[in-house]
C-alpha cells in the first residue's frame, strides 16, 4: 500500500493540538499517515512515544519523522560531528518507541570538499551509527535524504550506495532533486530513471517499502529556496502519481506542502481515481 502522510501536525486541528490530536485529526480527514516534524529538537519523552504509538496503532496510521536539522555528517570539526550522530541516534531512538518505520535526515554539507571525500566521511558516521541499531532502533530505518541545493551532500547516487552498504533506504525527494538541478527531474521519463537507479541498488522488493518527500519547490541557480504547494509550482504531480500507481510503489509520500492537509488529501485522492 502507498500512503500519503502529512507534515506534522495539520493547520485544522482543533485546539490544543499537538501530535496525538493532530493523528486523530488527521484520521477523520482520511489521511492515513504523519510524519512527525522534530526538525528542531526531538522530543525525550519516552511516555509521550509510547502515547503516540498506542494512538497511531489504534487508528492504523502509518509514521516517520524528520530528524533536526542541525546535522552535518562530513563536518571536520569534532563537536559537531559528535552533536550530529548524537541528534540522529536519538531520533532513531525515540522513533523505535512512538513506532515510527523511517526517520528522515539531512546528512551533510560538502563544506568545498571534494564530494569523494565527503562520501566517505559521511560513511563512517554512518557506520558508527548503524553500530547501535540492534540496541537502539532494530525496527526504524535510517533515510538520508536526497538534498535540494549543490552545497550539500545528498544525490540520490550517494544516498543509494550508503543505503545499500547499510542495509537501509534513503529519504527520496523528487522536489529536492528538481530545485538541485535547477529545473529537471520534473517528467516522466526522469522519475522513471530514478526508480530504476533504486531498484538497481536496493532490488525490487525495495519499492514496496519507500520513504518519499514531495511538493512544490522554488529553485534557482543555487538549488531549493522554499517549499511551494502544488498548484502554485511548475512541479507535474500527477505524471509523478501515475508513475508511481504504474510500479506499484508501496511506503509513504510525505506531502511537504506549505498546506499540509489540503494537499496531502489532494494528492492522496487524485492517486486513489487514478
Amino acid at each position: 500500500m502507498l500512503h500519503f502522510a502529512v507534515a506534522g501536525v495539520p493547520h485544522s486541528t482543533p485546539k490544543p493540538g499537538g501530535t496525538v490530536e493532530g493523528l486523530k485529526h488527521a484520521h477523520s480527514l482520511g489521511i492515513t499517515a504523519m510524519e512527525l516534524e522534530w526538525v528542531q529538537q526531538v522530543p525525550k519523552n519516552p511516555e509521550r512515544m509510547l502515547e503516540i504509538r498506542k494512538t497511531a496503532e489504534s487508528l492504523g496510521m502509518y509514521l516517520t519523522c524528520h530528524a533536526p536539522y542541525y546535522i552535518n555528517l562530513n563536518s571536520p570539526d569534532r563537536e559537531t560531528l559528535a552533536a550530529s550522530k548524537r541528534r540522529i541516534l536519538l531520533a532513531l531512538e525515540m522513533g523505535e518507541i512512538a513506532g515510527l518505520h523511517s526517520v528522515c535526515v539531512h546528512p551533510a554539507f560538502y563544506l568545498g570538499m571534494d564530494p569523494k571525500v565527503a562520501f566517505e566521511n559521511v560513511r563512517r558516521a554512518v557506520n558508527d551509527i548503524m553500530k547501535n541499531k540492534q540496541k537502539l532502533f532494530p525496527n526504524v530505518n535510517l533515510g538520508l535524504e536526497t538534498m535540494g541545493k549543490p552545497t550539500q551532500f545528498g544525490t540520490l547516487e550517494e544516498v543509494l550506495k550508503i543505503s545499500k552498504e547499510f542495509g537501509i533506504y534513503p529519504t527520496v525527494d523528487p522536489a529536492h532533486m528538481h530545485a538541485r538541478t535547477n529545473g529537471l527531474v520534473n517528467s516522466t521519463e526522469e522519475w522513471e530513471e530514478m526508480l530504476d537507479l533504486y531498484e538497481a541498488h536496493l532490488g525490487k522488493g525495495a519499492l514496496k517499502s519507500m520513504h518519499m518527500h514531495f511538493s512544490g519547490i522554488a529553485y534557482g541557480p543555487k538549488g531549493e529556496k522554499h517549499h511551494l504547494p502544488l498548484l502554485e509550482s511548475d512541479a507535474k504531480w500527477k505524471d509523478f502519481l501515475r508513475v508511481l500507481k504504474r510500479r506499484k510503489i508501496a511506503g509513504v509520500v510525505v506531502c511537504e506542502s506549505p498546506l499540509l492537509e489540503a494537499d496531502t488529501v489532494r494528492m492522496q485522492q487524485t492517486y486513489e481515481k487514478m
